[in-house]
């Protein structure tokens, strides 16, 4: 059951907006304040040895250098969920895939944005030549984690970035399924893997 909507806008930041959003619920009228966002992806490329790539950039919004999978906002009119996917590998990581698989969506925080995210698995890595699209991506190193990790580098906390954490899991599980298990035969690599980010 959705409920019908009037957003009034109180600032537009471009690629987001903040509104006063009113609707009708159990015939009460609810207020809330809203960020509105124009949705993203998130890519978690997966070498055949059971890397994942991922680049650690500076988040000014956290005053952090943050450990992240590949992501950016489907800002392109028109654009596939699945183009803004390779768009956004290429640029960041400097990898083009041969196979991208979408493994599920999120909202990142419904309490107050309907931003929504959609995950890909990306297989069959090849180099590409990276082109950063801000001063924070130029900054970036190129890294990589090994996925069997996943659970102990975020219980040690050195992992933090909710998006890469849900990506990183969903992708560990599927890739050991039957249908994950599938999804991999015959794919290869054609990159030499960046560096380990964290301790082996």
């Amino acid at each position: 059951m959705t409920a019908e909507l009037n957003d009034r806008l109180l600032f537009d930041a471009g690629f987001i907006k903040m509104v006063e959003r009113t609707a009708s619920l159990d015939d009460q009228l609810i207020t809330r304040t809203v960020v509105t966002h124009l949705g993203a992806v998130v890519v978690v490329p997966v070498t055949t040895s059971g890397h994942a790539i991922l680049i650690r950039q500076f988040r000014l919004a956290a005053n952090a250098w943050v450990t992240e999978l590949p992501a950016g906002k489907r800002d392109v009119d028109g654009e596939p969920a699945k183009e803004t996917a390779r768009r956004e590998l290429a640029e960041e990581c400097g990898v083009a895939a041969s196979k991208l698989i979408r493994l599920c969506h999120f909202l990142n925080s419904p309490g107050f944005t309907d931003e929504s995210t959609e995950i890909f698995l990306a297989l069959g890595l090849t180099s590409v030549p990276r082109s950063p699209q801000s001063p924070e991506e130029a900054a970036a190193d190129v890294v990589s984690v090994r996925l069997d990790r996943v659970y102990e580098l975020v219980a040690s906390g050195a992992l933090i970035d909710g998006k890469s954490i849900i990506g990183l899991t969903i992708a560990r599980d599927f890739l050991a399924t039957p249908n994950g298990v599938a999804a991999a035969k015959g794919v290869s690599d054609s990159l030499v893997e960046p560096p380990l980010a964290l301790p082996r």
